[in-house]
């Protein structure tokens, strides 16, 4: 009997050591996920209006779409401030209906056009999408960003050079390299993308555990144990600081400067234990 403990617990042992106190492997920042194997692609945008989309705009309730700010045009998902004179303060989201555990969800997207010239630097060529967001209806009217994890969408010129998908903490934290950081983004190591470049992104989701961040099947970021707390969490906030954010919502960022995405595609990944809502 005395043996086999022995065994068991050096069976036991060997597993945990071959991953770090915070669950992650100590190569997760330039893992090669393979996503091919599991459950099927569907499009969640069907390329002809916003069905299964709610907008939330700053200043606005959740369900309206100042001055057409989301419109579908030629098979195309628009964020466009065309008809806008000022931003005004009016960052915009538009979530998908359905909330969402673990999943890979692939976005092809491309920046164009000029930063309204009242929007914030740092907005420039500056968009994003969202995880494991709150809902669109939990949203304060005045609340520019929902408490989520933010993929950040850059885009590069000749004169600003931007890496993509870094990892932006929303009212949440994050563990990076095994780590708990502070840091509000964390970058990639992405290439740059130009002006009507069009991007292809994977962002792969495992629940509470990890976030991957995949373009052109490099994986450029890795991060772990998404949860509540740290920079712009809105005060009072229902959910305690330090809850691992298991689930959420996906939304579209708008941010004062032009982005489409012709391709907006889910995989839900069936894994074991995992109660899909």
């Amino acid at each position: 009997m005395k043996l086999k403990i022995t065994i068991l617990s050096v069976a036991i042992l060997c597993m945990l050591c071959s991953y770090k106190i915070n669950g992650q492997s100590g190569s997760e920042n330039k893992e090669k996920v393979n996503i091919q194997n599991e459950g099927k692609w569907i499009s969640i945008f069907n390329g002809k209006n916003l069905d299964g989309w709610i907008p939330k705009v700053t200043g606005y309730k959740s369900g309206e779409n100042p001055l057409n700010l989301f419109h579908v045009e030629n098979g195309i998902l628009e964020v466009d401030y065309g008809k806008f004179d000022k931003f005004n303060n009016r960052f915009g989201h538009l979530f998908y209906k359905e909330k969402l555990s673990s999943y890979i969800l692939r976005v092809e997207y491309r920046f164009h056009g000029e930063l309204l010239a009242d929007a914030p630097s740092y907005c420039y060529r500056n968009s994003g999408v969202m995880v494991h967001s709150q809902s669109p209806e939990s949203m304060d009217v005045k609340q520019n960003w929902p408490v989520s994890i933010e993929v950040q969408l850059l885009g590069s010129t000749d004169s600003v050079k931007q890496k993509t998908a870094n990892i932006c903490t929303p009212g949440t934290t994050v563990y990076y390299k095994g780590s708990f950081t502070n840091e509000h983004c964390v970058s990639s190591t992405s290439k740059y993308y130009y002006d009507n470049e069009w991007v292809n992104l994977e962002i792969i989701v495992h629940r509470g555990k990890t976030i991957s961040m995949v373009i052109d099947r490099d994986t450029v970021l890795v991060v772990s144990r998404p949860q509540i707390g740290g920079y712009l969490l809105p005060e009072n906030y229902p959910v305690p600081t330090g809850t691992v954010l298991e689930d959420g919502y996906i939304a579209l960022q708008a941010e004062g400067t032009n982005i489409d995405f012709r391709k907006v595609e889910l995989k839900i990944l069936e894994e074991p234990g995992l109660e899909l809502k």
